[in-house]
């Protein structure tokens, strides 16, 4: 079983203000679809980020592999 880290997207209304979840799903599921874990939070409009550091970490060597994306946000947080 593959399994990456990406995001979530849960802002849809109103339009053009967009939340996500950052969440480790298994590489066969849909965008919005079950997920295994969620980590963190990240809203793009306000530049709002947290992160669940040691659990990232714990999924990246278990072999998770995280999207371009969620790896540009974890070197902000991590940074």
């Amino acid at each position: 079983m593959a399994v990456h880290i990406r995001l979530r997207r849960i802002g849809k209304n109103p339009k053009k203000k967009p939340h996500f979840r950052i969440a480790v799903y298994d590489e066969t599921r849909s965008r919005d679809g079950r997920i295994i874990e969620e980590l963190g939070f990240y809203n793009p409009v306000s530049g709002a980020i947290s992160m669940k550091k040691e659990r990232y970490e714990a999924w990246v060597k278990k072999g998770a592999t995280p999207t371009q994306a969620v790896k540009s946000l974890t070197k902000k947080i991590l940074a």
